[in-house]
């Protein structure tokens, strides 16, 4: 059991909103939780959100990596320095209730679309979030709505999960971030620090029977590989055909 001054546990044990409280009382009792704890032990199926319920508390949690039983690397939350918790919420002190009149604001600049799956969808379901990662770069003014990007709740979820195994999380370098695909879909550099490009697609309409004939014969697993060799293929009949126009241009002009 973790050993806290009197005045602070007392604190720690009047939260009582459900996801953030089984957070503290398991951290409390083992001096901290894993992402896998929290999705096998508690069912949460998006763990960072958990643990970001109880930052925006304003208690500090400090990540780092640790293994799971089957070796693979996973998130280890505990609590920082707590003789800084002011005992005041973010949303009095640093991180702020985004209001609706941002929402709005974005809806009527960029439209209502996830700004990852570039699908337009129901202004209800869309979510505000900060380009980069309020953890990392701190609050932005929200009078600047270029700071932030609308996301619907499997976006919201994805990007969470990738910033928080991003090397950039301990390093805490916003202009890195900034050159995100997850923080700039339309124009990036990387995506968590990996050289690679990202095309989201979404099927809609009569083109779920194309996603049906895609995974019947890939997979789910096998769905991108497909995607790419189809891709590449095309490209390489292409560029044949475009080499026997040319040749053959060439032919009747001499």
């Amino acid at each position: 059991m973790v050993k806290l001054p009197k005045k602070i546990r007392d604190r720690l044990e009047a939260v009582s909103a459900k996801r953030p409280r089984t957070v503290i009382q398991h951290i409390l009792k083992h001096g901290c939780i894993t992402t896998q704890e929290l999705s096998e032990v508690y069912g949460y199926d998006h763990p960072p959100r958990a643990i970001r319920d109880v930052r925006e508390l304003g208690i500090p949690i400090v990540t780092a990596k640790t293994k799971d039983k089957s070796g693979k690397s996973i998130a280890e939350y505990r609590f920082g320095d707590l003789s800084k918790w002011s005992g005041v919420p973010r949303k009095a002190s640093g991180r702020t209730a985004l209001a609706k009149a941002l929402k709005n604001a974005l809806i009527e600049k960029f439209g209502s679309r996830c700004f990852i799956y570039l699908e337009a969808m129901d202004a209800a379901t869309l979510q505000v979030d900060h380009r980069v990662p309020y953890e990392i770069g701190g609050e932005a003014s929200t009078e600047d709505i270029g700071s932030f990007m609308l996301l619907c709740p499997s976006a919201n979820r994805a990007k969470s999960w990738t910033c928080e195994h991003c090397e950039n999380w301990e390093r805490k370098d916003p202009s890195f971030c900034l050159r995100c695909f997850w923080a700039h879909p339309e124009d990036y550099d990387h995506v968590a620090g990996k050289f690679q490009k990202v095309v989201t697609i979404v099927f809609t309409g009569d083109e779920i029977e194309d996603y049906k004939r895609l995974i019947s014969i890939s997979g789910e697993a096998g769905a991108q590989t497909t995607i790419k060799r189809i891709l590449h293929d095309k490209f390489k009949d292409v560029a044949r055909q475009t080499k026997r126009t040319a040749k053959k241009t060439e032919d009747e002009n001499e």
